[in-house]
């Protein structure tokens, strides 16, 4: 007879742990660049850095193999995932928390696309409409940042939006090749601390004074955090709930932009973030599962 597996008292509220972790992440990669003149690829390295040695040292105590025979897959998903990591930490740093947030949660907007152009699968009309309906606020959300002469810190929004698409396409084909998350993350964040080597060579090192590293440490621990959290909360909790929980990252970043780092919004970009927020839910919804919806509160 087989014990039952012990239920998880948090469940799909995993997300909400995440959605705080990324927030902090946010905060402090927005803050720490205003303070102490940090770049992008500085960022990046201290981020990839925590959970590359972390990962490695768990993967190593466990006797699991670093060795893979998808080197390349990992890599494209590796390359492609960094660069958009350098947009959406650019934009971050260069746009109201709330915005730079928000766009990077167009990756499942252009995932969809991806899908159709790349992958020959088949999108509903409903989907397409969801699509359209996404990209309605995109441009809303972005008029304000044009018209404000922020055009290429809103563009590198967009742009890691994109690319965050097609990494986690690159993430599914290896899930599909019995690749374990771990791995996957793990080259990931080596690729990420190699590249981010290199641009913040060529962009320039900054010092790092002692009143700098709680930003640095919290960056990357609460990175690592909030990612496992993610990852539990798709493991043991609703699918749909966690997906439309994960949103609440634009929520708490819009809060926090307004109480801590004195952002302000205009209706335009609130409108936009509410359009991205409701598509990207609406997305992950089947019309099936909408039409016994209705059928159950009629």
């Amino acid at each position: 007879m087989t014990t039952p597996t012990p239920k998880d008292p948090l469940g799909s509220a995993w997300m909400i742990v995440a959605a705080l972790g990324f927030t902090v992440m946010n905060v402090c990669i927005k803050a720490a660049a205003a303070k102490f003149g940090f770049n992008s690829g500085e960022l990046v390295f201290w981020r990839m850095s925590f959970a590359a040695v972390v990962l490695g040292i768990m993967a190593k105590a466990r006797g699991d193999t670093f060795a893979t025979p998808h080197w390349k897959t990992h890599l494209n998903r590796s390359v492609v995932g960094t660069a958009a990591m350098f947009c959406l930490f650019y934009a971050v740093m260069h746009l109201p928390l709330a915005t730079g947030v928000t766009l990077s949660y167009t990756s499942s907007i252009f995932l969809a696309v991806f899908s159709f152009f790349i992958l020959k699968e088949r999108i509903a009309f409903y989907t397409q409409a969801v699509l359209l309906f996404g990209f309605f606020g995109v441009v809303l959300l972005l008029n304000p940042s044009f018209k404000g002469g922020q055009e290429i810190a809103a563009l590198a929004g967009l742009a890691g939006g994109a690319m965050s698409g097609w990494a986690y396409l690159q993430v599914r084909e290896l899930s599909l090749l019995g690749e374990p998350g771990w791995r996957v993350v793990f080259y990931f964040s080596i690729t990420g601390v190699v590249m981010a080597s290199v641009w913040a060579t060529l962009t320039g090192w900054h010092s790092i004074p002692l009143s700098a590293l709680p930003y640095l440490f919290c960056i990357g621990l609460a990175a690592m955090l909030a990612q496992l959290s993610m990852t539990r909360a798709y493991k043991v909790g609703n699918k749909f709930t966690v997906a439309s929980l994960s949103y609440l990252t634009v929520v708490f970043s819009a809060l926090s932009g307004t109480i801590f780092l004195g952002d302000t919004v205009t209706w335009q970009e609130t409108f936009g973030m509410i359009i991205i927020v409701t598509s990207g839910i609406l997305s992950s919804i089947r019309p099936v599962s909408i039409k016994k919806w209705l059928t159950k509160t009629s």
